[in-house]
């Protein structure tokens, strides 16, 4: 490992840029590849043809498929969380419109007709060792949620903070799990339960969640 990292370190500048590009290009092959098919399904010739790459050139950047599924759901990861943030960010001082954009967001990308389910999921799916790199960052991923959803319900007036943030998180999976299944009228209904389940929770907003209800039918 010691060798490896000085290899690296000494290379020139342009050996290091060109290997920086080798890795791009196999994860953006990769990534696509192991959300539409599955990453247990794809191999890892299939990934080095689509990338372009030698196979050297894979195996300098990630040294094993497990790593490189890991280093895939990193990036995964990081453009989901960017997403939030935006989302969160259009209405920084009203918590349940943050919420609201949350759900509303989860609704149309789930509905959208490319989308094959939750990256994270399918990778816990299919990977089942609690110590494989990719359903450790799975769970990372669903657990960081938890925590983001649970920041913004503490801002609200609601009985149990940490109750409404598990329940949005089954009702966000419930939703990614049957992208696809049950039509685009079923996904958007993401919206109006978690509206329901928002109202029940806020204290004394219990009745007027109801009456909303009632008045949408």
């Amino acid at each position: 490992m010691a060798r490896k990292s000085i290899e690296k370190t000494s290379l020139p500048p342009e050996g290091r840029s060109s290997a920086r590009s080798a890795r791009q290009r196999i994860l953006d092959a990769a990534i696509p590849l192991f959300y539409q098919q599955g990453a247990r399904a794809v191999g890892i010739d299939t990934v080095i043809a689509k990338s372009g790459v030698a196979k050297m050139s894979l195996y300098r950047s990630f040294r094993s498929k497990d790593e490189l599924i890991a280093a895939c759901l990193d990036e995964r990861d990081k453009s989901y969380w960017a997403w939030f943030e935006r989302v969160v960010a259009v209405h920084p001082d009203d918590p349940r419109e943050q919420l609201r954009g949350v759900i509303r967001g989860v609704a149309k990308r789930t509905s959208k007709p490319g989308y094959r389910g939750c990256f994270f999921l399918n990778t816990a799916t299919d990977y089942v060792d609690p110590w494989h790199p990719g359903r450790k960052l799975a769970v990372r991923h669903k657990h960081e949620l938890f925590s983001r959803l649970l920041k913004i319900c503490r801002q609200l007036h609601v009985q149990d903070p940490g109750a409404l943030s598990r329940q949005l998180v089954l009702l966000i999976n419930g939703a990614q799990a049957t992208a696809g299944m049950l039509g685009k009228r079923t996904q958007m209904e993401l919206i109006q339960a978690a509206e329901q389940l928002i109202g029940c929770g806020i204290i004394g907003g219990g009745s007027q969640a109801r009456r909303q209800s009632h008045h949408a039918k």
